[in-house]
């Protein structure tokens, strides 16, 4: 075995310009090149539409898989020029789709949503074999082709243009993904939780793939976590109380918003389900934590508050209480911290006791004013007590 020193300098570095480090390590920006990543990828390109629409420059969101294979993307907002947009201060469409966006965009909404990576379009642009944007703005048409990341032309004009809003169709490069076909139950299911956790959005989701089968459906949940707490719900056990527990709360010590909704079930595991920015939170995190200490501080205090505790069971606890509950846990916070790389627990320290407080207030005054549910969900939970 040779005893020379290995030489590592500058000349062993590997300089990626542009997109090219997203087309080589496709995975450090999507999280793999499956099914996964792929769907990532819609998540971007529907990410600066959903923006659009919580600060109200849009009003809906359309999501089509084409028969040709590519995925269009569209909104109905004042459209994005091509160039330097001066009216938000941000950076125009081109640049959009060939620049990483990383960090939040300049007029955005309070709280962005966290449904992928939040790289930008210009991650779509780099995974696609061709991509197409189109901008209806003032009265004229202007498109734009990419092919892998690069633009083919400049921005041409098109025409009039009997609308306005941004298009955005692309195909998934079938060189970086294993498969090229999304799947629209997935993606459904997605959207549609969006759509719960952001009462504003409305979005529809379409498959033309299989001209013989078109699929549509279309998500707008006025009624915000309360509707996913009844769709949780609709193959479940029998609630005990008709009544859907729940409130929305601003709180400046937490610099955000909890909005939180609940219902006891007649038997059955507990269904909670939380979530930060509007990305799922399947590990938890210190807002489940406070969550279930405020549910359990309110029932406890209200069963002993009507003697409902005796000194052989002078306590309730939490997976008692929770046994059967289906819930709704959801927070908007302007600086969220996440755990490990898969961002799926939530670390903010201030938000454990700051929902707690608010859930315990909350589910206490319910409590109190509703005697006749607050009954039933207690003779229910009285009833689990353990069997010597």
């Amino acid at each position: 075995m040779s005893q020379e020193p290995i030489k590592y300098d500058a000349s062993h570095l590997q300089v990626l310009e542009g997109l090219e480090a997203v087309r080589k390590r496709p995975g450090m920006y999507v999280g793999s090149t499956g099914e996964r990543g792929l769907h990532n990828v819609v998540f971007e390109a529907a990410d600066r539409a959903i923006e659009e629409i919580l600060t109200d420059r849009a009003s809906h969101l359309e999501i089509a898989f084409m028969p040709d294979g590519s995925v269009r993307v569209a909104d109905d907002g004042p459209g994005i020029p091509f160039e330097i947009d001066s009216d938000a201060g941000g950076p125009g469409l081109e640049a959009q789709l060939t620049r990483l966006m990383i960090g939040r965009s300049p007029g955005g909404p309070r709280y962005p949503v966290l449904s992928s990576f939040g790289l930008g379009l210009a991650v779509v642009n780099a995974l696609s074999s061709r991509l197409v944007a189109e901008v209806q703005r003032e009265g004229r048409r202007q498109v734009q082709e990419y092919a892998r990341g690069v633009a083919v032309a400049p921005p041409a004009d098109a025409g009039p243009a009997g609308s306005s809003g941004t298009i955005i169709c692309f195909w998934p490069d079938p060189d970086i993904f294993e498969t090229t076909e999304c799947s629209f139950d997935v993606l459904a299911e997605r959207f549609r939780e969006l759509a719960f956790l952001n009462r504003v959005l409305d979005i529809s989701l379409t498959d033309e793939r299989r001209l013989s089968e078109p699929r549509s459906v279309r998500f707008r949940s006025p009624g915000g976590v309360r509707e996913m707490v009844a769709f949780l719900d609709e193959q479940a056990a029998a609630p005990v109380h008709p009544e859907i527990i729940s409130f929305e709360r601003d709180d400046s010590q937490m610099t955000g918003t909890t909005e939180v909704a609940l219902r006891w079930r007649s038997s059955g595991p507990e269904q909670v389900r939380s979530f930060a920015n509007s990305r799922p939170t399947p590990g938890g995190g210190t807002h489940m934590l406070g969550f279930h200490d405020g549910v359990t501080a309110a029932v406890t205090a209200y069963a002993r508050k009507r003697g409902l505790l005796t000194k052989a069971d002078p306590d309730l606890s939490t997976d008692r209480i929770s046994e059967g509950l289906t819930a709704i846990v959801s927070v908007k916070l302007e600086h969220p911290e996440f755990e490990g790389s898969t961002r799926d627990v939530l670390g903010n320290a201030a938000v454990r006791a700051n929902i707690r407080q608010a859930v315990a207030d909350h589910l206490d005054n319910w409590l109190e004013e509703h005697p006749q549910q607050a009954a039933a969900v207690l003779d229910l939970i009285i009833q689990k007590a353990p069997h010597n």
